[in-house]
């Protein structure tokens, strides 16, 4: 098949309606695919082979711990596999190696999770499950920036939103399926996670190589200065870093918590809170998959990537207020329908509006790198400023304390001058 030229012009970058279709597809593949394949073992596998290694007690310990681990990990990760790509010159392009063999090795070490016993194996395989993830996350995210032109990358980072969105609870009802016939749920992890990068080079348009760009200079001391943040003219990069940091924090505060608040804060026994987390989980899906595609085509319609997060912000205060008031099971399905609705129109347009505020579109990767340390910063922190509010003062803080981030995390997005 002939290929569609794309052209790099001047005012920005202009793809044919063909690419914009094959990109939006590969997008949303490579979310439901990698999310998917994670969400079979992060989610319910992961914990119950733990139980079943090293005993209940042992195991809630160590899965702490490796959560800890493995967000350090992808922290660290998702920087330099960004940079690195940044100065990639090869026939396939700056990212397409890295989205490959990201897939590759983190597909690998997931499945090898399934087969290990011993809790340091498990770790260590854990982690490079989450070096290979962000092998791919960080080059695909950065092709954002690279290939797609600014008044579409809404509705794409729309498309990584809904394929992230189906594929956790994709994943959550394949974990469930395999519960006590583990391996072969493993297996299925492994392959979702390998593929998902092999399908994305396949349906996306192909990179052009990079060999023509100019030479990375330098030895290793301007490599290691290549990793320094952005500074000069990066008033917007980190309004940008702080108001993610913030929102995600908010929203983790509560959907970590889910059957301990149902359970100690509404009174709910444990058979009653799992189906009413069921219910919970079947709402998110469905708004989230509605509201990431509608906000963001919205999004990029208008030309606005700030009054989404607006919607998004009062959305999810009202999902944080209605269990602290209420405090019934009914209560916390519309925390999954208003908050979680909230938390797709914001994740629709929040790569759209990171690769606005870019200091430099030539470190893409590495200043894209940057804003996704604050993703990892809110699911980790976020639950560990819960679990010091619950020691205090029970959940009563939990809520005001979320609504509080939101709103301030709103504000900080406001105070962007890069982007309307």
């Amino acid at each position: 098949m002939e290929k569609q030229p794309e052209i790099h012009v001047k005012a920005g970058i202009k793809i044919s309606k063909a690419h914009r279709i094959r990109f939006s597809i590969s997008f949303f593949v490579f979310a439901l695919l990698w999310m998917g394949g994670l969400g079979i073992v992060a989610a319910v596998l992961l914990p119950q082979h733990l139980r079943d290694a090293v005993g209940p007690g042992a195991a809630t310990a160590i899965f702490g711990v490796l959560n800890a681990v493995t967000a350090i990990t992808s922290l660290v990760s998702n920087l330099i596999v960004g940079n690195l790509s940044d100065r990639t010159r090869s026939i396939f392009g700056r990212r397409t190696p890295w989205v490959i063999w990201g897939g590759i090795i983190g597909g690998i070490s997931l499945f090898l999770i399934g087969i290990l016993t011993n809790s340091w194996a498990i770790g260590i395989s854990y982690c490079m499950s989450m070096v290979g993830l962000n092998m791919m996350i960080a080059p695909v995210i950065a092709t954002l920036s690279d290939r797609v032109p600014n008044n579409m990358r809404g509705t794409m980072s729309a498309f990584i939103s809904a394929g992230t969105t189906c594929g956790t609870s994709l994943g959550t009802l394949i974990g469930a399926r395999f519960i006590s016939m583990q391996l072969p749920g493993f297996v299925a992890a492994g392959i979702l996670m390998g593929i998902s990068g092999i399908c994305t080079i396949i349906v996306w348009p192909a990179e052009k190589s990079s060999k023509g760009l100019p030479a990375v200079k330098g030895g290793l001391k301007d490599l290691l200065a290549s990793f320094q943040p952005p500074r000069k003219g990066a008033r917007d990069f980190w309004l940008a870093f702080a108001g993610r940091t913030l929102l995600i924090f908010s929203y983790y505060m509560v959907f970590n918590y889910q059957l301990y608040i149902l359970e100690s804060y509404i009174g709910q026994g444990k058979n009653s809170a799992a189906a009413t987390i069921s219910v919970m989980s079947m709402i998110t899906m469905v708004v989230g998959l509605v509201g990431s595609l509608a906000s963001g085509t919205i999004s990029d319609f208008i030309g606005r990537r700030k009054l989404p997060v607006i919607v998004a912000s009062i959305l999810m205060v009202i999902g944080y207020f209605l269990p602290w008031i209420m405090k019934t099971p009914g209560s916390m399905m519309l925390f999954a329908g208003f908050a979680g609705l909230g938390y797709a129109v914001y994740g629709a347009v929040d790569q759209a509006l990171n690769v606005d505020v870019l200091p430099s579109k030539e470190e893409a990767g590495k200043d894209l790198g940057i804003l996704n340390i604050a993703t990892t910063l809110g699911q980790m922190v976020g639950p560990i400023v819960t679990s010091v509010l619950v020691g205090i003062a029970g959940y009563t803080l939990v809520f005001p304390t979320a609504i509080g981030f939101a709103i301030v995390a709103c504000i900080f997005i406001q105070l962007i001058r890069a982007t309307k």
